[in-house]
């Protein structure tokens, strides 16, 4: 596991958008715009099952993740590592997600199946931090 330092981490930990990378079937780049989270040594967001990014996950785990800082667009870390997807939890970080970014709580969709993703760094850059 790449190590992120205090500064690194509070970034993610703080109210930025980051944008997520996974890879088509082709070898093109999909990009997603996601609420993220941090736990210390994973970066973690959250995404509905059946969606493009999931499905790219499940056949390729790389992933890499920007977070830019919404005060500070010349700050910024970049992470890549492998995804790990799992159902466990994932309706209770959702709603955690949404009142970190809205203020309010998620509110479900009927038949949506949510997905916690999880994102070990092994290489970390950064900017400004």
């Amino acid at each position: 596991m790449a190590p992120l330092t205090d500064e690194q981490a509070r970034l993610l930990q703080e109210q930025n958008f980051a944008t997520v990378a996974t890879l088509n079937s082709d070898g093109s780049a999909q990009l997603s715009i996601v609420w993220i989270d941090w736990d210390g040594e994973h970066v973690i967001f959250n995404t509905a099952a059946g969606r493009v990014k999931p499905r790219n996950l499940e056949r390729d785990p790389r992933v890499s993740v920007l977070v830019i800082d919404r005060g500070d667009g010349y700050r910024w870390v970049a992470v890549r590592g492998v995804a790990e997807l799992t159902s466990d939890g994932a309706d209770e970080h959702i709603d955690k997600l949404a009142r970190k970014y809205t203020g309010e709580g998620w509110q479900p969709k009927p038949g949506e199946h949510r997905l916690l993703v999880r994102v070990r760094p092994e290489h970390v850059s950064a900017y400004g931090l």
